[in-house]
């Protein structure tokens, strides 16, 4: 039988994703008057109104291409183009290419997208038909780049990659006229403000500005920083200004007037400009790249130059280690390959923010710009955070690839923070060979501890800075440091060396405690310090789980096959959750001991961190740009957590996408396979078990009691009627009137009737009676079950002869307390209905030989069943008592 995965864990969304390598797409929206950009991240189009954002719909592949018109946004993936309306719902599919898309143009009622096979074909967008399709010979014209020039009706302009143009007639499929080009690659086609003058950008650096009506060059720019990536020109502000994008990620700016440079800005991106557009009639330029920013400039100042007004940006590298910061599980920090370190909300995106590059002297790095910044640190391998004081000084500490000083960092003025921690014998020079390792920061936010890859362990003081103190005579470690962990009350600090010790230092005094030997070397440690559990990560790929109170190893995990790059642990301490290189996400149970949940994802996930509110669990992955969140299904569903089997194969499951995915049906009309199976309870789990009814107790426990109770609730005197008063008083006949006293009621007489022997038997008695010949005493059984006490007591004192019964009445119901018994089931209703019939009929029961001996087999009976039970109680009551007193 395959067993299926729990899904402890659902994917939902994916932080810090701004933008890609597709260029975005500005569209006006005439009815609210409004421009609208949409951007290809990944899967998914984000559409903003240049302030805020919308998430859009999710394709299952990389969108490769994007385009718009005035209804629609137009996205491809591979071969296949989708056409989205309202920035949601996919509305169209146009399937017919065999190669992938690469170039969109919408086209009034059409569109037209080409291949990298060289296929052009025009789309009907309403009907999804072909409307025209063009083959192009790859030797002698390889479509690199495609306009709709201004006012040219059913034309369209393809550049080519052997550098001629091409101008077609899409209605008729006639070729109008072919320009020879300039000898170069043409990168991109842009229209300029004037009818029939058109940009081209060419993988020399140069742009064209040309005349296609006359075939004529109107003016010649050379741009030295490679290929023409983008091209916009500012409009309707009165400043003819073209801008050129360029594959360093540094843009140019034209005056088209006097024909020269006008300014440049350098570093606009860290990488290629993607895409670049003049938002019409604003002096607001828009620019995006795969460095993951999006940003909005403006220019307002002097030298035509632009200054950033709005931008989104994550890394521009991948992620290496996060963190939740603080405990309402709102803000991840996350520091990155490209040596920044930055907040991500899980909130709102309008939260995020960059606390900047790492640097030796930030002062210098200023003056010199990013690409000459000798003074950059090199990128964060391990930090720890703690909110407490991170208002009066720094609460973050990190340290650095291959470099020996800890940086600090402060959260909320968003920057580096005031002091370099490294020992003081490295104060004057900085060896190459010697690194910090790892860091931990103490609940309190004052002091910071250092393990480095010499085996020193040092404190440091997070307010000023000051050194204080190490562990050990020399080195606390022979090996290098593989984990530091402080706990909850600043008591202990605990460390783990590479030669395979755990040792356990007292924090303030630095005596070694206690030093333990693992199995292999750790390759990393992690401290629960509400519950003082710390999990150890080894080189053989094994977790082993340390109790810090008793230092004792409590559970050892196996299963990973390849290095384990994190752990976290769930906000209760009872889940443990690995990421290893062999692309698994665990999560083991530690109560049970067990694996609980499995998945596997593309990527290796490189750091793990669950949210203090335990609502998210957050990864990050090899060779991505974001921070994936997964929400804990547990917290809103019912989950089964049961052990996976020994041969359990986990699934593959994809990454969150920053939009919602829509519900893709792979394993056709098959039920789910994480529901959690419904158990149903027997009414008896073993014969040898005594079972209760699950009865409420007010049906049995007090049958004894009942008089006592009700000579209690009785009133002192009978409730009195108010007379009702006639509707005419009568009156006392006379000249003055007087009404007639009301009479005395003196009706004092029983309207109570004793019947006697006439009395009728109830349904029980009857159903007794009918069980003495059948011996089934199920039915009067459920009768009683259903009644109240006082109901109860009526048909116990109606069993008697006085009361309407007989003798074999009373037997067949000291017969059915024998089943009962027997069977073990219903066992407080048993003594409860036995007590009150012996209460009530003793005497009888005295003067009766039969059931004299009908009582002593029941007496026998309880007997035997009240030691094995007693036996039972008093074995369980005195293991509990030693649980509770004895030192373990």
């Amino acid at each position: 039988m395959a067993w299926e995965g729990t899904g402890l864990f659902a994917a939902f969304r994916v932080l810090g994703r701004f933008s890609g390598h597709v260029p975005h797409v500005l569209r006006y929206h005439g009815r609210h008057r409004e421009f609208y950009l949409a951007v290809a991240v990944g899967r998914s189009v984000h559409t903003y109104n240049v302030s805020t954002r919308r998430p859009g719909n999710t394709l299952p592949e990389d969108i490769t291409c994007l385009a718009a018109d005035r209804m629609l946004i137009f996205a491809s993936y591979d071969n296949i183009l989708h056409a989205f309306a309202r920035n949601k719902e996919v509305v169209h599919t146009y399937e017919g290419h065999k190669a992938k898309i690469h170039l969109l143009q919408p086209f009034g009622d059409h569109v037209i997208s080409v291949d990298v096979d060289n296929v052009l074909i025009v789309w009907n967008i309403q009907s999804e038909e072909e409307y025209l399709q063009i083959d192009f010979d790859k030797a002698t014209f390889a479509v690199s780049a495609l306009l709709h020039p201004s006012t040219y009706l059913n034309k369209i302009l393809l550049g080519s990659e052997q550098g001629t143009l091409q101008l077609w007639n899409i209605r008729s499929n006639k070729l109008l006229y072919s320009f020879p080009g300039w000898g170069l690659a043409v990168t991109t086609l842009e229209q300029a403000p004037a009818v029939d003058v058109v940009a081209v950008g060419l993988v020399s650096g140069q742009i064209i500005v040309h005349n296609i009506k006359f075939d004529e060059t109107l003016m010649k720019f050379q741009q030295d920083w490679g290929p023409i990536t983008a091209i916009s020109f500012r409009t309707a502000d009165g400043h003819p200004v073209m801008a050129a994008g360029s594959p360093v990620g540094h843009i140019a700016l034209w005056d088209l007037e006097e024909k020269k440079l006008m300014c440049q800005m350098q570093d606009a991106h860290s990488t290629a400009i993607a895409g670049m557009t003049f938002v019409p009639g604003e002096p607001l330029l828009i620019t995006n790249g795969a460095d993951n920013a999006l940003r909005v400039w403006i220019f307002d100042g002097p030298g035509g130059t632009g200054r950033v007004l709005r931008s989104r940006m994550g890394h521009s590298a991948p992620p290496t280690k996060i963190r939740y910061h603080g405990q309402n599980g709102e803000q991840i920090l996350s520091a990155g390959q490209d040596g920044t370190l930055q907040s991500f909300s899980t909130v709102h995106e309008k939260f995020n923010k960059s606390l900047g590059r790492g640097s030796i002297n930030k002062k210098k790095s200023k003056k010199k710009g990013l690409k000459l910044d000798t003074m950059a640190l090199p990128p964060i391998t391990a930090f720890a955070s703690e909110v407490a004081h991170q208002s009066d000084w720094d609460g973050i500490v990190a340290c650095h690839q291959g470099y020996i000083t800890c940086t600090t960092w402060n959260y909320q003025k968003t920057s580096m923070g005031a002091h370099k921690l490294r020992p003081e014998e490295f104060s004057k020079h900085k060896p190459i060979d010697i690194y910090a390792t790892a860091v931990d920061i103490t609940s309190c936010g004052n002091f910071a501890v250092i393990g480095m890859s010499t085996g020193q362990v040092d404190v440091y003081n997070m307010q000023s800075g000051i050194h204080r103190g190490h562990y050990g005579k020399e080195t606390a470690h022979e090996g290098a440091i593989r984990g530091v962990a402080v706990d909850g009350l600043n008591q202990l600090v605990i460390t783990a060396g590479s030669e395979g010790l755990i040792k356990f230092w007292k924090f303030k005094m630095k005596d070694l405690v206690y030093s333990t030997e693992l199995s292999s070397s750790p390759s990393g440690i992690l401290l629960h310090r509400d519950s003082g559990i710390l999990g150890i990560a080894f080189d053989d790929f094994t977790i082993s789980v340390l109790d810090i109170e008793t230092r004792k190893i409590v559970r050892t995990f196996s299963g990973h096959h390849g290095r384990i790059n994190d752990m976290t642990f769930s906000p209760d301490g009872r889940w443990l959750i690995t990421s290893s290189m062999d692309c698994s996400i665990k999560t083991w149970d530690l109560p049970s001991g067990c694996l609980i949940d499995c998945f596997l994802v593309d990527s290796a996930a490189v750091s793990l961190t669950m949210s203090p509110t335990g609502d998210f669990l957050a990864s990050a992955h090899v060779d991505d740009l974001g921070i994936y969140l997964w929400s804990n299904r547990s917290l809103y569903s019912l989950m089964s957590l049961r052990p996976l089997p020994a041969d359990y194969e986990p699934s593959l499951v994809t990454l969150p996408s920053t939009c919602t995915m829509q519900d893709v049906d792979v394993s056709g009309d098959e039920e789910p396979c994480d529901e959690m199976i419904e158990y149903v309870s027997p009414e008896q789990l073993g014969e040898q078990l005594v079972t209760l009814s699950l009865l409420p107790e007010s049906r049995w426990k007090n049958l004894l009691n009942l008089d006592i109770i009700k000579k209690k609730n009785k009133p002192r005197e009978p409730p009195k009627v108010p007379k009702s008063a006639p509707f005419f008083i009568p009156t006392l006949p006379g000249l003055i009137p007087r009404y007639i006293p009301p009479e005395e009621e003196n009706d004092t007489q029983s309207k109570v009737v004793n019947l006697g022997i006439l009395a009728q038997k109830s349904d029980f008695c009857i159903h007794l009676e009918g069980a003495l010949s059948t011996n089934e005493y199920k039915v009067p059984l459920d009768l009683l079950k259903s009644l109240g006490p006082s109901n109860i007591e009526v048909e116990l004192r109606g069993l008697a002869p006085e009361g309407g019964g007989s003798m074999e009445v009373m037997l067949s119901f000291l017969r059915m307390i024998e089943m009962m018994l027997n069977k073990k089931h219903n066992f407080e209703l048993a003594q409860a209905y036995l007590a009150l019939f012996l209460k009530l009929h003793l005497k009888i029961l005295s003067s009766e030989p039969n059931l004299l001996q009908e009582l002593s087999k029941l007496s026998m009976q309880l007997e035997e069943t009240w030691v094995h039970l007693r036996g039972l109680f008093n074995q369980s009551l005195c293991v509990l008592t030693y649980m509770k007193s004895a030192l373990l």
